[in-house]
């Protein structure tokens, strides 16, 4: 299974990247919704994209839009992971199209959890290894 992370921040990127690994996800990256777009079109079998909202470029907003457009992406599972903490945002984000919200700061179990909840069989071992 491929993941897509999309943040402006790498060491988020590496933080979300070493979560998914031992969930079995092959995990690629982008710093923001303009590559990740073009990483989108290089791999259509990304089944997973976690989207931060503030990036240059191409906001998480305008990125989840995007790819909600085109019908190719239409089993694609997006979880925005944000520091945008109010309801409007979050509300704005389901409303895109977005299937999961995770508000920053977060735990891996946070993350794993929302995993389980979007329908990914999560390894017991992805529990419990190491960041």
């Amino acid at each position: 299974m491929k993941a897509l992370v999309v943040d402006d921040s790498s060491t988020m990127r590496i933080f979300i990247k070493k979560i998914l690994v031992p969930a079995s996800f092959e995990v690629l990256q982008a710093p923001h919704g303009k590559d990740a777009l073009e990483v989108l079109r290089q791999h259509p079998d990304i089944c997973l994209t976690l989207i931060d909202c503030n990036m240059p470029q191409m906001n998480g907003m305008d990125l989840l839009t995007s790819i909600r457009a085109d019908h190719a992406f239409d089993a694609m599972r997006i979880m925005m992971v944000t520091t945008e903490m109010e309801m409007s945002s979050v509300v704005r984000a389901l409303e895109r199209g977005a299937n999961e919200y995770v508000m920053k700061p977060f735990t891996r179990e946070v993350i794993l959890e929302k995993l389980r909840i979007l329908g990914f069989a999560v390894p017991e071992e992805a529990t419990q290894s190491a960041l």
